[in-house]
């Protein structure tokens, strides 16, 4: 039996990053794979020119969206595997509805993977936050203070608290998986969870504003949809317990910064920000200069394991589909909208 072929468009900066030499010669293996040879990322007209014959299409990092003009010479594609995150700008939502659904093409994406290393960031910065590491690490390396008064060293931490998740998202999900051996109650805000979906995971579910007044400690996992921009604001987070902790590892515009500066100014509450709404934040940004506030530079998604999951995904996502197996990282189209 012939091997399916596959147009493989990012660059070798991109394959670098998410495929381990072993997988990416495996892959190639199990494949006759096309490569881009050049230094720059295809544009839409290329895939459309180079597109025909072909039975599958990765894209990455810096892949073009998928015009209907790609999909009309896509005489035999099959499956489109994304080997990044979102693939929202990769397929429009007039391709997807028009062609990419009545066609039954197949579109993975290697966003689990990502969720893996997000995950382990905001378990990381919820322990560090709560316990003011930071503050306690730079009093002794900045003004040489053995144990700073100032600095809380007892708290309420990850044991004994009751944590709440924003969203019952991929990162959501694997968050409550990490936190599995902690003793402590989960609570999640998502209005798409199921209660078989809440049971299976054992978290209650409640409401925005009651996950925020019960939790000693907040992670927000929310998808940046028009929906959720905002979602948080002044109501919510003055309902936070004095001393709780905030971590937002999704994106800034999730979370009112007006409200949430104002909120920091108290000094009431700890937060810990990968993501900012501007990005990244102006020199001059009062948040900068907050003692109770962590900033780091939108690297939580940062992580050999899970980008190398990446590559490890999609080969096994393109072995599947042409076996006629399920496709783990599948999108789901029908809840399209609701996707980052």
């Amino acid at each position: 039996m012939s091997k399916r072929r596959v147009l493989y468009i990012p660059i070798r900066s991109h394959t670098d990053r998410v495929f381990r030499p072993e997988m990416f010669e495996q892959f190639r293996e199990r494949f006759e794979v096309t490569i881009n040879e050049g230094d720059e990322n295809y544009s839409t007209e290329q895939v459309a020119e180079h597109i025909g014959g072909f039975d599958a299409l990765v894209t990455g990092w810096g892949s073009p969206p998928l015009s209907a003009e790609v999909f009309e010479r896509a005489d035999r594609l099959k499956m489109v595997a994304h080997s990044a995150g979102s693939v929202k700008g990769l397929c429009p939502p007039e391709v997807v509805a028009q062609i990419i659904l009545p066609r039954k093409i197949c579109v993975f994406s290697g966003n689990h993977a990502i969720a893996t290393n997000v995950a382990e960031s905001t378990v990381g910065l919820l322990i560090m936050t709560s316990h003011h590491f930071a503050a306690h690490a730079l009093a002794i390396r900045e003004r040489g203070e053995w144990l700073d008064p100032a600095i809380p060293k007892n708290g309420q931490f990850l044991n004994g608290s009751t944590l709440g998740v924003v969203s019952a998202s991929k990162v959501g999900r694997e968050v409550i998986r990490l936190l599995e051996p902690f003793d402590l109650k989960l609570i999640v805000y998502d209005p798409y969870l199921s209660d078989e979906e809440a049971e299976q995971l054992n978290v209650e579910k409640v409401s925005l504003n009651e996950l925020f007044a019960r939790s000693d400690l907040v992670t927000v996992h929310a998808p940046m949809i028009p929906e959720t921009e905002k979602m948080i604001g002044a109501e919510q987070l003055k309902r936070m317990k004095d001393g709780a902790t905030l971590v937002n590892t999704s994106r800034g515009k999730v979370i009112d910064h007006d409200a949430l500066l104002r909120e920091a100014r108290t000094g009431r509450i700890l937060l810990a920000l990968d993501v900012t709404d501007p990005e990244p934040l102006p020199k001059d940004s009062p948040f900068r200069k907050l003692p109770n506030v962590i900033i780091t530079p939108h690297i939580s998604g940062a992580g050999y394991y899970g980008y190398f999951k990446i590559g490890e995904m999609t080969v096994q996502a393109l072995e599947d589909f042409f076996a006629g197996k399920p496709v783990q990282g599948a999108v789901p189209f029908e809840r399209y909208e609701q996707l980052a």
